[in-house]
């Protein structure tokens, strides 16, 4: 009922003040004064011709609304400048039509306001000066017209009323497909964004550990051969680093839930962290693998990062996945991109990331997704 109401209001706000009408281009609004120029001479200097220099000056005005009005009344946004203008250039079209023109001069005030204002004060205005010839032709018999010139002034006037609604919808349609792009390229960014974070922190993270690890192992001496294991990790992380992230650029990337408890299990292992790991996913829906592998691999890379912990427990339910440790905990607020990428990736699925984040308590977090299960009815 209220999304009703607003509509209803925008509806009537747009009837009397477009401010969401598109701009015309600036081309056209530039090349306008020399064509509307030729338009109104061919009509107005024959009547011009008169020798009544008062009709002169009012042809000389008019033509030069008639040539401007693209400026007040397209590319300007402000009634209050917009419906001024149009009623000038409605009365200097009355003033020459009193002289003893013809009805047909009135169309160059009427075509104007038909294309440009908003359809409320189109037909107020238009249709008083339509109304007023009418009364004008029964009332003085010295105006150049019948009601059949009416008429046709009324059917132009209509044509190019719907005209310009027309070169309006074009106008918003061009700026929307712009705002879509522009969308597009920015959804675009963003995704790119989120997934290098997601694939080279938990990378570059692991990769920091076990190079850490080898360094002291042979620093130490203790261990030469664990030290040449650890850096071919080192290696073989950094070429799966570069294969991901290619792939990501490409758009052919897939995180697999069952690789990323492995990798995971191997980075704890090396930052001497006690694991408590699932052994398979099976129990996971398939189709919900990819999105907790992202949640996994998110959360073990912070856990190598800042926790201090040395316990993780990872639980993994159908549609839904735990994961918490026992290291020093964060503030709830100062989530960073990765949990914020983690919720976007979630909510495209129906899902939601809790977190649960005490100074001291360690660090839990659990991504679940609504499923409607599939009943088959015999």
């Amino acid at each position: 009922m209220g999304s009703s109401t607003v509509a209803d209001a925008d509806d009537r706000a747009q009837w009397w003040d477009e401010h969401a009408a598109g701009r015309p281009r600036p081309a056209f609004v530039l090349r306008w004064p020399f064509f509307g120029a030729i338009f109104y001479l061919v009509t107005a200097v024959p009547v011009g011709r008169h020798p009544d220099p008062l009709l002169v000056v009012l042809l000389v005005a008019y033509g030069l609304c008639y040539v401007t009005f693209p400026f007040f009344l397209l590319s300007h946004r402000r009634m209050r400048v917009r419906l001024p203008f149009a009623v000038v250039m409605l009365v200097l079209g009355w003033a020459v039509l009193l002289q003893g023109t013809s009805i047909y001069m009135l169309l160059y005030a009427t075509i104007a306001i038909a294309m440009s204002l908003p359809p409320g004060w189109v037909l107020v205005l238009d249709g008083i000066a339509t109304a007023g010839c009418g009364v004008l032709l029964l009332v003085h018999n010295d105006v150049h017209g019948n009601t059949s010139d009416i008429g046709t002034v009324v059917g132009i006037t209509t044509a190019m009323f719907f005209m310009g609604r027309l070169a309006q919808t074009v106008r918003r349609l061009r700026r929307a497909n712009e705002e879509i792009a522009a969308l597009a390229v920015s959804a675009e960014r963003e995704r790119l964004a989120r997934d290098l974070h997601d694939i080279l922190g938990h990378s570059l993270t692991t990769i920091t550990v076990k190079a850490g690890l080898a360094r002291r192992l042979i620093e130490t001496a203790a261990d030469p051969d664990r030290a040449i294991a650890e850096i071919r990790e080192v290696e073989g992380l950094a070429r799966s680093a570069l294969t991901d992230v290619r792939a990501t650029v490409s758009e052919y990337r897939e995180v697999s839930l069952s690789a990323e408890l492995a990798g995971a299990r191997a980075a704890l292992r090396a930052a001497e962290i006690d694991a408590d790991l699932p052994s398979a996913v099976d129990n996971v829906r398939p189709e919900l693998q990819s999105a907790f592998g992202y949640v996994l691999r998110e959360a073990v890379t912070n856990v190598l990062r800042h926790s201090g912990a040395t316990r993780v427990k990872v639980r993994l339910g159908r549609n839904w996945m735990e994961i918490s440790d026992n290291g020093r905990g964060t503030e709830p607020g100062r989530a960073g991109n990765g949990l914020r990428g983690l919720r976007e990736r979630l909510a495209e699925l129906g899902g939601t990331l809790q977190v649960r984040a005490r100074p001291g308590e360690g660090f839990g977090l659990r991504a679940e997704v609504s499923v409607r299960e599939q009943v088959e009815v015999p």
